[in-house]
Order: C-alpha cells, then structure tokens, then sequence
C-alpha cells in the first residue's frame, strides 16, 4: 500500500499492527523537522540524530499508547523533548551553533554589504539565543521555527499555554533587547 497519502490516524493504526512501510512514513513525514528541533536544542548533530532514533523508538514501543489526545505531531515532539532534556542531563551541552538560521549563498545578483550585515545578524541572533534558558529557547524554536501552536508547546513542554505565553513573551523581550541594536540598520 502506498502510505504518502495516508492520514496521520491511519498511519498510526497500521504501525500498530506492525506495518513497517506506514511507521517509515511517519519517520519520513515528522523526522526532517523532529531533528531540527533537537539540533537546534543541543548544538550536535549526532546527539541529535540519537535523541531522534531514541524518540523514534520509544513512538514505535508506545504506538499501542497512543490514544489521539493530540496530534501525532505533537506527540513526536513531546518525546524528542523529553529525549532532549534526558540527554542534556547525562551531558554538558556546547554553545549554540544554530545552524536552522544560517543563510544560504544568494545568486550572483545579491548585494555582498547586506549578504554580510544579513548574515552578522543571524550569528548575532544564534549567540543571544544560545543564551536563553532552556525552557525560553525551546518555546520560541518551537513557535518561530517549528511554526506549532501555544497548546501544541504546552503539550510538548508540559506547560500551560499560558505558561507558554509567558516563556514566549521573556524570550522575544530578551531577543528584542539583546538585539536592540539591529533595528537602526
């Protein structure tokens, strides 16, 4: 069967039958974006890919579990989350390197001068976020990144979405401030 089409529900229905085709479609649906995330939160693309394997894993183990209380979506960021938080505990994680905000080369066209000043202000930006804390950084990857919903963060982060909108509203005003300096360019 071909399972590019399928909805998320029958996908997980057929995994948890065994379907192997069906789960690699949810591997390649949700991957992509599931190592963004935890690269983005732990600065190593191989820590990042073991947290993905891990939650990949234990989404396979618990797909009997999962009763469609929120969107698979959500689920498979709620376990690379808790992947993230249990390998930040085993390891000290290095500086940000967040490479989701690196520019790509522009064509032959584009003005160098603001090839260079786009550029200083995403290393700047990559530098202030490796400086948030944890919870700060993980929402506003989440929302601006990730593009999910202040409930869909809550239940990947176990917050309420109030509490989401609150992490949300002290990183964006440390990013604002820590970044001050780029609204004048």
């Amino acid at each position: 069967m071909e399972w590019v089409d399928a909805s998320d529900r029958v996908l997980v229905g057929a995994a948890a039958l065994g379907e192997t085709d069906a789960f690699e479609e949810i591997v390649r649906r949700y991957g992509p974006e599931m190592f963004r995330y935890a690269r983005n939160m732990l600065s190593d693309q191989g820590a990042a890919e073991e947290v993905v394997q891990d939650a990949f894993v234990a989404a396979w183990k618990g797909l009997d579990n999962f009763r469609g209380d929120s969107a698979l979506r959500t689920w498979l960021f709620s376990l690379v989350s808790h992947k993230v938080i249990d390998h930040r505990r085993r390891r000290s994680v290095p500086p940000a390197e967040d490479w989701v905000f690196e520019r790509k080369s522009t064509g032959a066209g584009s003005d160098p001068g603001a090839d260079v000043e786009a550029d200083s202000f995403m290393t700047e930006l990559g530098t202030a976020l490796s400086e948030l804390p944890y919870r700060q950084r993980a929402c506003w990857l989440l929302r601006e990144v990730e593009g999910l919903t202040h409930p869909e963060i809550g239940a990947i982060m176990t917050l309420s979405a109030g509490a989401v909108r609150g992490q949300l509203t002290r990183a964006r005003a440390t990013l604002s401030e820590r970044l001050a300096t780029w609204r004048t360019h």
